[in-house]
């Protein structure tokens, strides 16, 4: 199974500093892998009009629901989570994480969960995840994010998207 994330309205490059904010340059976002946190897949430009990450993944049937394991997916059954990791230029010449913001999988709704495991049983199912990427101050998204700030949907890999959730 596929775990896919779409995001668009990324923060910019830089973001200004503003009280409680200190502002940051060279800003990119990543994927981070699950106890490795120096391993960021994908990293892109907070200035990419759009960013795309797709995770292999496995996917259970337990009494809670579906539970999606894999590894970039973090956190204990029933608070699974995907992190995504902002990082900024640093004075030494390579990147600091500075915030990151959890992508909740508790809050995808069971339905959408079991058509993306259903597509998985026939061909190859995929979750979907859009979302944008700049909170209302400007600056990058940060925190647990669950709807209506991500919309989660089911699609078949080898065909056109599903449901919306």
């Amino acid at each position: 199974m596929q775990l896919r994330i779409e995001a668009v309205d990324l923060p910019g490059s830089s973001c200004p500093a503003a009280p409680g904010f200190p502002g940051y340059r060279d800003i990119r976002v990543a994927v981070q892998r699950r106890d490795r946190p120096g391993e960021l897949l994908d990293p892109r430009p907070g200035d990419a009009p759009s960013a795309v990450w797709t995770l292999e993944c496995t996917a259970s049937v337990t009494p809670g629901g579906i539970d999606l394991g894999g590894p970039y997916v973090q956190g204990r059954p029933g608070r699974r989570f995907v992190h995504l990791v902002w990082q900024a230029a640093d004075d030494s010449g390579g990147f600091t994480v500075f915030r990151r913001a959890k992508l909740m999988l508790d809050a995808v709704d069971a339905t959408v969960a079991a058509e993306a495991v259903a597509a998985e049983a026939v061909a190859a199912g995929r979750l979907v995840a859009r979302l944008g990427l700049t909170d209302a101050e400007g600056h990058p998204l940060c925190a647990a994010v669950r709807p209506p700030a991500v919309v989660w949907s089911a699609q078949d890999v080898n065909g056109p998207g599903a449901s919306g959730g």
